[in-house]
């Protein structure tokens, strides 16, 4: 029997990296240039990392050979719009191709948890892929241009339904929910299949309040029996995401030196540091 494109690159994957790298970014934007995707091999191969690169379908025979070249530096997500008629279709052709997720899902016409959206996530659980959505508030770059497009329907909340109803779905949420960052790490506290990136701008306009991110996360320092048991730090909710976007790699080194900042501020063990970094999106990947 035949194995599936998806199930040789997996077994390619493993094959060349069975030790976790040093880094993981989980959140990369391809910009669809060759030239990018050879910064950013390079730009790994210094760091010992591995990245989610986020794929449009126009780019997706690049994307797949340049994984197959590099599975331990690239693994993708598939860019997709949920309310595209042919959605599910994508799901399917994101996964024969190896992709382990999609993302970044953004700009729906309904909030995130509508019902109108099930099959797809449906579809996706079946594949065992990783969604990562965009939450929070969310850029206007053409504002002389009608839109629909609304903030509230990416709201942190609209993914407690969602990480409720597909709990086998493994789920980044992007931004933390800028600005609603307790919501998205209360949310977070009790589903275990969810995580969420600081990438974008809440690094940078916090950079004067770093440590009231241990009161967003605060169960690991306050003992209750109204939290369920979980890693060592709340902070493990966390993972390392840059919004790398336009080609702009300069853009992963100051993440990475917010990310840093911020850690060290609030006292973030180097442990769970660790696992923000790279642990926790190596076991997603790995299905733990």
């Amino acid at each position: 029997m035949k194995l599936s494109v998806a199930l040789f690159f997996g077994c390619v994957l493993l094959q060349a990296q069975t030790m976790p790298p040093k880094l993981i970014d989980c959140h990369v934007h391809h910009n669809g240039k060759q030239a990018f995707l050879d910064q950013l091999i390079a730009k790994m191969d210094a760091l010992d990392g591995l990245t989610f690169l986020i794929t449009a379908p126009r780019d997706l025979k690049q994307v797949t050979a340049a994984i197959a070249a590099h599975p331990a530096r690239l693994t993708g997500l598939g860019e997709l719009s949920l309310d595209d008629p042919k959605a599910i279709g994508l799901v399917d052709r994101f996964h024969e191709a190896g992709f382990r997720g999609l993302g970044e899902i953004t700009q729906p016409r309904y909030p995130f948890d509508d019902r109108r959206y099930w099959p797809i996530y449906e579809h996706a659980e079946k594949y065992g892929m990783i969604l990562l959505f965009h939450t929070g508030i969310v850029n206007r770059t053409s504002p002389e241009i009608p839109s629909d497009v609304s903030s509230d329907r990416m709201r942190p909340g609209t993914l407690d339904l969602v990480a409720r109803r597909f709990p086998k779905v493994k789920i980044i949420g992007a931004h933390l929910g800028n600005p609603d960052y307790a919501w998205a790490a209360e949310i977070a506290r009790w589903n275990p299949n969810i995580w969420w990136d600081l990438s974008g701008s809440t690094l940078i306009k916090k950079q004067t309040d770093y440590r009231s991110f241990n009161g967003i996360f605060w169960w690991s320092i306050a003992a209750t029996p109204h939290s369920p048991k979980n890693a060592a730090s709340a902070f493990e909710k966390i993972v390392f995401g840059s919004d790398v976007f336009d080609g702009d790699l300069a853009e992963l080194d100051r993440a990475l030196e917010r990310y840093h900042r911020m850690l060290d501020e609030c006292g973030v063990p180097p442990e769970a540091q660790q696992n923000i970094f790279v642990g926790t999106a190596w076991r997603i990947l790995n299905g733990k």
